[in-house]
């Protein structure tokens, strides 16, 4: 499996400083500032980026276990809600809440809301968020 590749530049201090962050397949770039991530500022934050990629890969998870039980699904459109809250160790996110609308044939809705937990359980990205996972960081003063 490839490994992918996400960037990101600030310049200046936290409070009036700026950024912007980019995907490495190209398909997105945005800036984003203090404003934009603690208060309701233009442009885009890093919960932001994380609930797309969560409702993303819940999607094509829930996508996946549907047509493995048979019920190939016409359309599933998520969305994710990421809380970010100051506590007293600093910003932590606390919760994602994920809302999933699916057009299934022949699907019963008791059973979409059991393919729907067992997608946010085995979803790569739901497993990252609430596992152990090994970051490392290297870190090189320049000029």
């Amino acid at each position: 499996m490839p490994t992918r590749n996400s960037s990101a530049v600030w310049e200046g201090n936290l409070k009036d400083g700026k950024g912007t962050m980019k995907l490495g397949s190209g398909a997105y770039e945005g800036a984003y500032t203090f404003a934009s991530r603690f208060e309701n500022g233009k442009g885009t934050n890093p919960e932001e980026l994380i609930g797309a990629a969560h409702a993303g890969c819940f999607s094509m998870s829930l996508a996946s276990g549907l047509a493995k039980s048979g019920h190939d699904p016409k359309r599933i459109s998520t969305t994710a809600r990421v809380t970010l809250t100051k506590g007293d160790a600093g910003f932590r996110i606390t919760a994602i809440e994920l809302e999933t609308e699916a057009s299934v044939p022949g699907l019963e809705k008791n059973d979409l809301q059991k393919h729907a937990e067992d997608a946010k359980k085995n979803c790569p990205v739901s497993r990252a968020l609430s596992e152990d996972i090994s970051v490392t960081v290297q870190a090189k003063l320049i000029s």
